[in-house]
């Protein structure tokens, strides 16, 4: 399992690195990917998380890197989608946000279970959402600190498309996608806890 998780790891890695769009937007959205496989690494014998976990990271991977290879604004596919449905931006970011709010709901929920840090599973759920929102926020400010740095070189980054609620859309999306996350996995992730 774990060398199949790497191999589809660089070899998305790699192509997303192939003449990218920009390279400045490549480097601040894989940069997540590549954070997150190192803290893959360093806890991978020490606290083995459950394969629904790894699967989920791997890919909120590869969102990230089809994201920095394209640029969010510029995904092919959800060109197309746009097209199609008479959309006025095209919504691939809207996808990276709502797993940046799904897929982090079950790596702590699985962190909260195991350590047994809020046993009561409604306060736990709670503190869940309260926790990928907060990221969510945290993360839009990372990319107002980068515009700031950085200048018109961000406008990729930020893949706003002009839409004024851009940021707020951003942080209930990875809101909804928290929830989602609770409500269609737990039952799910509780057995394969059991199972470890």
């Amino acid at each position: 399992m774990k060398q199949l998780w790497l191999i589809i790891f660089f070899a998305v890695l790699v192509w997303s690195g192939i003449n990218p769009k920009d390279q400045f937007t490549w480097f601040l959205e894989v940069l997540p990917a590549i954070i997150g496989l190192i803290v893959i690494i360093f806890t991978y014998k020490s606290f083995r998380l459950t394969t629904l976990v790894y699967s989920l990271i791997l890919i909120h991977c590869i969102i990230l890197m089809v994201g920095g290879h394209y640029t969010y604004a510029e995904v092919p596919l959800f060109d197309t989608i746009k097209e199609l449905l008479s959309q006025d931006r095209n919504n691939y970011d809207k996808v990276g946000h709502f797993a940046q709010g799904f897929i982090p709901a079950i790596i702590a929920r699985e962190i909260l279970i195991r350590k047994n840090i809020i046993p009561l599973a409604k306060w736990r759920n709670f503190f869940i959402v309260c926790f990928c929102l907060g990221f969510s926020a945290f993360y839009e400010l990372i990319e107002w600190w980068v515009a700031l740095l950085s200048g018109e070189d961000a406008e990729a980054f930020l893949g706003t498309q002009g839409y004024v609620w851009d940021t707020q859309s951003d942080m209930g999306l990875a809101l909804l996608g928290s929830i989602v996350a609770l409500i269609l996995l737990s039952k799910y992730h509780d057995k394969q806890i059991e199972r470890r």
